[in-house]
């Protein structure tokens, strides 16, 4: 049975419902799985959680969806450069469950390793511990740390954007476009992948694949892309 799709709405059909959970890859406007997202917000579902690194910016990425309101909360690292998401989160329209960069690809990790959850020193005596299990553990030195107990991610849907695929699912990111593509398409239930370009199978170098097929539920051709910044800066170039 093939793995690719027509298109983002056909990839998604049967798959999308209400108040689903969603790891997003990418990481600001790099590697955002933008055709599916665009999918995703036509399909006019709502009451979403996204485990993201961000929310893109205004209109752009998931801030896409929270122009029209279809996102309830985020799970994310990085909530600046989007005005529409802080005006909702200061409202309190938005719930944010925030979780350091690390914390976050580890959560996305282990859910798709299948260990519910792990120890970390991360964020202990922030308010990123506040109603988290504390424990205390000895190093090899005998020193006695306290570390606090992060869930893995179990999300109801992935959607990554990758650069390159075979017919069976295999994957290679570009780049720095790999960021949480690799553990965001581990961790659920279904992963619909978007790419750059689809290549016969056994075309690829087996050890240049990041992600394997295993992983790959569906598959859509996404390009050609418009390669997007968050900001443009410039100066004036100095006359020799």
């Amino acid at each position: 049975m093939s793995k690719l799709f027509p298109d983002a709405a056909s990839a998604l059909d049967g798959v999308l419902r209400d108040d689903m959970l969603v790891a997003a890859g990418g990481f600001g406007l790099c590697g955002i799985p933008e055709r599916l997202l665009d999918a995703i917000r036509d399909s006019g579902v709502k009451g979403l959680t996204f485990a993201s690194n961000n929310a893109g910016i205004d209109n752009e990425g998931i801030g896409k969806l929270l122009r029209t309101r279809q996102v309830k909360k985020m799970i994310s690292s990085y909530v600046g450069e989007n005005k529409e998401f802080e005006r909702q989160f200061l409202a309190g329209e938005l719930e944010v469950e925030f979780c350091p960069q690390g914390t976050l690809a580890e959560r996305m990790r282990a859910g798709g390793a299948g260990i519910p959850g792990f120890y970390t020193k991360t964020g202990v005596g922030t308010q990123v511990a506040e109603g988290k299990e504390h424990k205390d553990f000895e190093d090899p030195d005998g020193i006695m740390s306290t570390y606090i107990l992060e869930r893995g991610i179990f999300a109801d849907l992935s959607i990554v954007k990758a650069w390159k695929a075979d017919e069976t699912g295999n994957l290679i990111f570009r780049k720095t476009a790999r960021n949480f593509n690799q553990p965001a398409a581990t961790c659920g239930k279904v992963c619909v992948v978007e790419v750059e370009e689809v290549v016969p199978a056994g075309a690829l170098d087996p050890d240049e694949i990041h992600l394997p097929g295993v992983f790959v539920n569906r598959m859509i051709v996404g390009a050609p892309y418009d390669k997007k910044i968050e900001f443009r800066t410039t100066r004036e170039r100095e006359t020799a």
